[in-house]
């Protein structure tokens, strides 16, 4: 059992160089508050999706720029801490919901916050006003910066999509003693408030933009399901950034240490698939076969190393990722038609919420050029590296 800890142990350490890359969400300070301002805005389509109603939100009580927001009821972040998520009006015809990263932990070794976890643990660092990316809102080419925006945080360890509590047992380590590990994995609640708020709050979007990096970027076709229910009107757009290359669990079942099949068990494809079985590039099957209607996209460095570290921690370790991830793309192409992928060379993790956005280049193509004909519904390629062990012109993040 020691053995088995030490490993583990030294796999979460050697997480911990890659610092802000694994926690993917945004690291900064304070927030802005909300005041008793009140607006209303209605608004017609401001983009060529066809006839719906107006689109109509209420943002009474937001300022300009973002906003906190305390929810009410069972939110909860892995340590017990409080869970918030953010908001920053804009045109409500517009809606970006986006899934904040930030790693996972499945048992004592991973999951302990007085180690090296492999996850964020709560929210204290945590402030999208900071990021860049796709949240540079003064970005004169950022196809997204007139979007009313919803950002919600991650802090479960279950990659959204938990709804259970786990009782690890850390046996003692080195200098670290042995002890009870009471870990919160409700990051399906946590969302799901994120998600109250928008139903609440904005009426007949045009379209919505779902989202997500790393740990995000998984859950984000399921996420899609659901705000397509409630949107039916909607032009319904997912992308995933930077988890194509997960298939499989060699040591760990999501199923039993998150509860997963509960969360996703709208989805019948995925209550068919037993959890040995089960891998997260199902969550792009089962959500096309639920609404076909939605456009299904994805993100990837074809070696990126955050992916290939929390493969060897899953108990798949890989000297490449590109072969998983190409396995993973040729399935949900065939079963997607109008899926669209864009591959990059090299080891960097997310794109999303980097400046390389607006510098990125591959084969002829910019990403922020690809990324805007995919919300317009222009036809876009699939975008594929020559030379995948090597970064693509343009990259400006380490």
């Amino acid at each position: 059992m020691i053995d088995l800890m030490r490993n583990s142990m030294r796999k979460a350490l050697a997480l911990a160089f890659l610092g802000g890359l694994i926690l993917t969400g945004v690291v900064a300070c304070g927030s802005d508050t909300t005041t008793d301002t009140a607006t209303e805005t209605m608004t017609g389509n401001s983009m060529d999706h066809g006839e719906h109603e107006m689109a109509q939100a209420n943002f009474e009580g937001l300022s300009e720029g973002w906003n906190a927001i305390a929810p009410a009821g069972n939110t909860v972040c892995s340590d017990g801490s409080a869970y918030q998520f953010f908001v920053k009006q804009g045109d409500p015809a517009r809606v970006m919901f986006y899934l904040e990263g930030g790693g996972a932990c499945w048992e004592g070794g991973n999951c302990d916050p007085d180690i090296q976890p492999s996850y964020q643990v709560n929210l204290v660092n945590t402030d999208p006003s900071r990021a860049h990316g796709i949240l540079a809102l003064d970005q004169v080419s950022n196809p997204l910066a007139d979007y009313t925006m919803v950002y919600a945080p991650y802090c479960s360890g279950d990659v959204h999509l938990g709804d259970t509590e786990q009782h690890y047992e850390m046996p003692a380590f080195d200098q670290h003693a042995a002890h009870a590990l009471h870990i919160r994995h409700r990051g399906m609640v946590n969302a799901n408030a994120a998600l109250d708020w928008l139903y609440e709050h904005v009426q007949g979007p045009a379209q919505v933009f779902v989202t997500g990096s790393s740990a995000g970027s998984i859950p984000s076709p399921f996420y899609a399901v659901k705000i397509a229910e409630q949107y039916p009107q909607a032009d319904i757009v997912q992308l995933g950034d930077a988890s194509g290359g997960y298939r499989g669990f060699a040591n760990f079942s999501p199923y039993d240490v998150w509860a997963v099949d509960r969360v996703v068990s709208d989805l019948d494809y995925i209550a068919s698939i037993p959890a040995d079985e089960f891998s997260f590039h199902h969550l792009y099957l089962g959500a096309q076969q639920e609404n076909p209607n939605i456009r299904f996209a994805s993100y990837d460095n074809a070696e990126d190393n955050v992916q290939k570290q929390f493969l060897a921690l899953g108990g798949t370790p890989t000297e490449s990722l590109q072969p998983l991830l190409m396995q993973n793309l040729q399935e949900i192409s065939a079963a997607i038609p109008d899926f669209r992928f864009y591959v990059a060379g090299g080891p960097m993790h997310t794109i999303l919420l980097r400046p390389d956005v607006y510098t990125y280049e591959v084969d002829g193509t910019r990403f922020v050029d690809w990324l805007a004909g995919l919300l317009q519904g222009a036809p876009i390629p699939n975008v594929m590296c020559e030379e995948c062990s090597e970064p693509p012109a343009g990259q400006v993040s380490e």
